[in-house]
C-alpha cells in the first residue's frame, strides 16, 4: 500500500513538473532562458527590397509595394499568387530549422488587412492569408515556439514611403480616429483568435503597432495618450468578456522609449499588468557608431538596450535587429573577405551578450534572397547559419566570449 501511494505521489510530482514546463503560452514568457527568436518577416508583409527573386515570383516584380501588385494584377489574380508566396516562403521545413538551432521564438508580422472586413473597396491588399496564419501558428505551436503577432502594417500606414506599411505612402495616414478604431478591431479580433482557437495557442504576445513615425507633435501625442491606452484596453476588455484568467492573459507589446516616439506609459505612469517593450536595435542605421569593426565590438560589448531612456520600460525584448552595418560595401564589413566570417561570428555574439541582459532578442530575419544583386547573410539568420556566422545555437555564441578581447 505504501509504495502504491509512493508511486503514485511519483507520478503526481512528475506531471505537476511538465504542466509547469508546458508552453501554455498564457502571455508566457521562457524565464529560465532568455527569448531568442527570429521574425518571420517577408511572409504576410512583403517587402521586395530583401526578397527580390521571391517578389518577382508572385509577379510584384515591377512594383514597389503590395497595394500596388495588388491594384496591377487584379484581385482575383493578385489572390492567387499571394496564396502561393503564403505556402511556400515559410513552411513546416523552416519552423523544424528554427526550432532545431536552439530558438525558441517566432515574431510574426501581419498587415491589418488579415481581417479582411476592415478593408475599404479603394484599399488593395491580398485576401485569404487568415487560412496560412493559423497554420504557422500551429507548426509554431507543435515545435514548441513562442509566437508574438506583430501588427507591422497599420491602416493607413504608420511611417512613410516604407515597404513594410504595405501602402508606400508619402503622409502617414494612422494617427487618426478613423484608423485607430479600424486598428483596434483587428487588435481584438486577434485576441479572440488566440483564445478561442487552440492553434494559436502559443501566441503569448500582440504588438499593437511596429516602428510608428508621427509627422507632427500632436500625432506623437495622440499615440501615447490615446492609441497606446486604448489599444491595451480593449484587449483586456476581449478578455474579461472571455473570463480569461489573469496569469493566462496576453502580453500586450509597444515600442519601448528609445524608439524616441514617446514614453509609452505616460498614460499609466507606470507599466500596465503584463506590458512588454520593443526596442529595434540596428547599427544599420545608427550614424552614432563610427563604421569600423573595432567601433561596431565595442559598442555592442558595452551597450545595454535596457538602460538609459528604457530603464523602466521592462520586460523588453529587442524585437528587431541584424549583422548589417551602415555602409555594407566598406571595405571593413566587405562579406567577401576571407576574414570575414570571423569578424560576424563575433559580432554576432556580441550583440548576444548586449541583448540577453533584457529579456532576449528576434533578429531580421528568418531568411531573404537576392538583396541589392547578390546573396547577403546579414539579413537572414537561415544564410547565417548556412555560412557559418551563426552557429547551431546561441548558446554556443554566448560560450565564445567574444567580448573578452575588449574588456567586457
Amino acid at each position: 500500500m505504501a509504495r502504491s501511494v509512493f508511486l503514485c505521489l511519483t507520478l503526481l510530482l512528475i506531471c505537476l513538473q511538465l504542466l509547469s514546463k508546458s508552453p501554455v503560452a498564457e502571455a508566457w514568457l521562457p524565464y529560465q532562458n532568455p527569448i531568442r527568436g527570429v521574425n518571420l518577416g517577408g511572409l504576410f508583409v512583403v517587402e521586395k527590397w530583401m526578397m527580390v527573386d521571391q517578389w518577382a515570383s508572385i509577379g510584384c516584380g515591377a512594383y514597389n509595394d503590395e497595394w500596388e501588385c495588388v491594384q496591377a494584377l487584379g484581385q482575383t489574380a493578385a489572390d492567387a499568387a499571394f496564396k502561393r508566396h503564403w505556402g511556400s516562403w515559410i513552411t513546416q521545413a523552416d519552423i523544424t530549422q528554427i526550432a532545431s538551432l536552439g530558438l525558441n521564438a517566432v515574431r510574426i508580422p501581419v498587415g491589418f488587412w488579415m481581417k479582411e472586413d476592415l478593408v475599404r473597396s479603394d484599399e488593395h491588399f491580398p485576401r485569404g492569408g487568415l487560412a496560412y496564419l493559423e497554420n504557422v501558428c500551429k507548426m509554431a505551436r507543435d515545435a514548441g515556439l513562442y509566437i508574438i503577432i506583430d501588427l507591422h502594417a497599420g491602416p493607413g500606414g504608420q511611417d512613410k514611403n516604407q515597404q513594410f506599411t504595405g501602402h508606400s505612402v508619402s503622409t502617414p495616414g494612422f494617427f487618426n480616429s478613423y484608423n485607430y478604431e479600424r486598428a483596434y478591431q483587428f487588435l481584438e479580433w486577434m485576441t479572440r483568435l488566440r483564445h478561442t482557437n487552440n492553434n494559436y495557442a502559443n501566441v503569448g504576445a500582440i504588438e499593437v503597432i511596429n516602428e510608428p513615425r508621427p509627422q507632427t507633435s500632436a500625432e506623437k501625442a495622440s499615440l501615447v495618450n490615446d492609441y497606446y491606452p486604448t489599444a491595451y484596453n480593449r484587449i483586456r476588455a476581449v478578455e474579461d468578456s472571455l473570463n480569461i484568467a489573469q496569469n493566462d492573459r496576453l502580453h500586450i507589446q509597444m515600442m519601448d522609449t528609445r524608439w524616441g516616439e514617446g514614453n509609452p506609459k505616460q498614460h499609466w505612469g507606470s507599466s500596465p499588468y503584463f506590458a512588454l517593450y520593443d526596442d529595434h536595435k540596428y547599427l544599420h542605421w545608427d550614424n552614432g557608431v563610427p563604421a569600423t569593426r573595432r567601433d561596431y565590438m565595442y559598442h555592442s560589448c558595452y551597450d545595454d538596450v535596457g538602460t538609459g531612456s528604457n530603464s523602466n520600460d521592462k520586460p523588453l525584448i529587442v524585437g528587431e535587429w541584424s549583422l548589417s552595418p551602415r555602409d555594407e560595401d566598406n571595405s571593413e564589413f566587405d562579406i567577401n573577405r576571407s576574414d570575414a566570417v570571423e569578424f560576424y561570428k563575433n559580432w554576432f555574439a556580441a550583440q548576444l551578450k548586449d541583448y540577453e541582459k533584457s529579456r532576449g532578442w528576434m533578429f531580421w530575419t528568418w531568411k531573404v534572397n537576392w538583396i541589392n544583386g547578390r546573396f547577403d547573410f546579414r539579413w537572414g539568420y537561415q544564410q547565417s547559419v548556412q555560412a557559418g556566422v551563426i552557429p547551431s545555437s546561441p548558446s554556443l555564441a554566448v560560450a565564445m566570449n567574444a567580448c573578452a578581447p575588449y574588456g567586457a
